[in-house]
């Protein structure tokens, strides 16, 4: 199998998998939404928003540097693993041991910090299976991470249904998390060692001199993380569940779409990794390639999510979160600023930048954060979502230049005018079909009628689409 057809497998299993994960969470969002109300969904929400910052302060740049030692040539790759997921589980048991007593003095009811309770719960078995991640992209076999995690959330929405028929509450539904995440940590961990068998290991001189690279990038996750989940946090100190309920109703369908740029910017940096240090030309073949990508799925997105930004609503939560409707627009925004932001990380992160990666994240925070308390007391979620907008705007513009002034690259907008023509013959179509037709009718022909635009316009070219389907003289990868 060729790398661009491989490339291309994992792409196509991962987004097909992604978007029936995305459905099947938007389905649960669905339940959860209608049945806990703004105010318990607000709770709910809130307590992912933990959950979140969790993850991110047990990160410690681990995920990434350990994708990228692995993939290093001659890499003694179990000792490696070995020693990162020893240290990982023992950040986590830190941090589980530690996070109680802070809970108990928060300012939130007993049924938010019990709720918390259960993020953490999942938090530790998330954050076990995700250093797996690594192996999987090296191997270019993120297609059975998709599967596992699709499974999984099968059987978490299954128990949410449930849950919610039988009126448990808000408990159990937390409880379908901590499954969701203990099931993706017992079948990923057995996966992981059909390509590379690794044990436990402690060895401290290994740790201290793993952690010298990766702990500027795991600052940047926290940092990250007070840009992109903290506004939550501060909006359901300031204004109430409510208002965070809102705000969520939307984020969260913002939140499912972000795999996007994770799971192809991670399928591309072993590739990436591997040539940027004596292979500048096919360094920057990927990372055009992978821009384009992000333009193509970007800006459709865009265009359709603004034009049927109430009927998803309605669909999600009902009229009563009927206020989220432009919240949703305007995050949809972000959320295309966001795929190049993560891509310029990245970039970043491979050229081996990260203490200058961590210093543009800091001062992106600290405008995210200016900008929240600004807006959020005088427009609640309005400002919460606004601030978003620009944060993800100037973390485009920061780590696009520095990616230029470091590695020299910077993306080719040759085609821009192109997907831009294709997006908007999708509009013309939505515009026509969307009063009298089904919102799925409506999207399913939608992305027909751009798919065919692309391709008529020649944005996607022949020899792109042989690269990926033709089979004469092909070579393994």
């Amino acid at each position: 199998m060729t790398l661009a057809r491989k490339v291309a497998y994992n792409v196509l299993i991962n987004a097909v998998s992604k978007i029936l994960s995305t459905v099947l969470a938007l389905v649960s969002i669905g339940f959860i939404t209608r049945y806990l109300g703004t105010d318990g969904f607000g709770e709910y929400t809130t307590a992912l928003a933990f959950f979140a910052l969790f993850v991110a302060l047990a990160d410690f740049g681990m995920n990434t540097v350990s994708a990228r030692e692995i993939s290093k040539k001659n890499a003694d790759e179990s000792r490696i693993m070995g020693n990162i997921f020893a240290l990982r589980l023992c950040i986590s048991g830190v941090i589980v041991l530690l996070s109680p007593i802070v809970i108990f003095f928060l300012p939130y009811s007993d049924t938010i910090k019990g709720a918390i309770f259960f993020s953490l719960a999942a938090f530790f078995f998330s954050s076990s299976y995700t250093i797996f991640n690594g192996i999987f992209q090296k191997n270019l076999a993120m297609d059975r991470v998709a599967l596992t995690e699709l499974i999984g959330k099968g059987l978490q929405v299954i128990f949410v249904i449930i849950a919610v028929m039988l009126d448990w509450g808000i408990f159990p539904i937390m409880g379908a998390f901590v499954a969701f995440m203990m099931f993706n940590f017992i079948v990923l961990l057995f996966w992981s060692q059909r390509f590379l068998v690794f044990r436990p290991q402690f060895e401290i001189a290994f740790w201290k001199k793993f952690l010298k690279k990766s702990f500027p990038l795991g600052i940047a996750v926290i940092i990250t993380f007070f840009y992109f989940k903290f506004d939550t946090i501060l909006l359901s100190l300031l204004k109430g569940s409510e208002a965070v309920g809102i705000f969520g109703a939307a984020y969260k369908i913002i939140e499912n779409v972000t795999f996007f740029p994770a799971m192809i910017v991670g399928l591309v940096l072993p590739l990436l990794s591997r040539r940027i240090d004596d292979d500048m030309v096919g360094f920057r073949r990927i990372a055009d390639v992978t821009a384009k990508t992000f333009l193509i799925i970007s800006v459709p997105m865009v265009i359709g999510g603004v034009m049927l930004a109430q009927e998803i609503i309605l669909l999600i939560g009902g009229e009563a979160f009927l206020a989220s409707v432009v919240v949703l627009q305007i995050l949809l925004f972000a959320l295309a600023f966001m795929f190049f932001g993560h891509f310029f990380n990245t970039l970043l992160v491979i050229g081996d930048h990260q203490k200058l990666l961590m210093k543009l994240l800091f001062f992106c925070a600290v405008a995210n954060l200016s900008l929240n308390f600004f807006l959020i007391p005088q427009f609640s979620y309005m400002g919460a979502a606004i601030s978003s907008l620009l944060t993800e705007l100037l973390v485009v513009i920061l780590t696009g230049w520095f990616v230029y002034r470091t590695i020299g690259y910077t993306i080719s907008f040759q085609k821009l005018p192109r997907i831009i023509l294709s997006g908007g013959i999708m509009a013309i179509s939505i515009f026509l079909l969307s009063p009298f037709v089904h919102f799925f009718i409506t999207l399913l022909v939608a992305i027909g009628i751009y798919g065919v635009s692309i391709v008529i316009t020649q944005v996607v070219e022949k020899k792109e689409i042989k690269e990926l389907f033709w089979k004469k003289n092909e070579k393994e990868v």
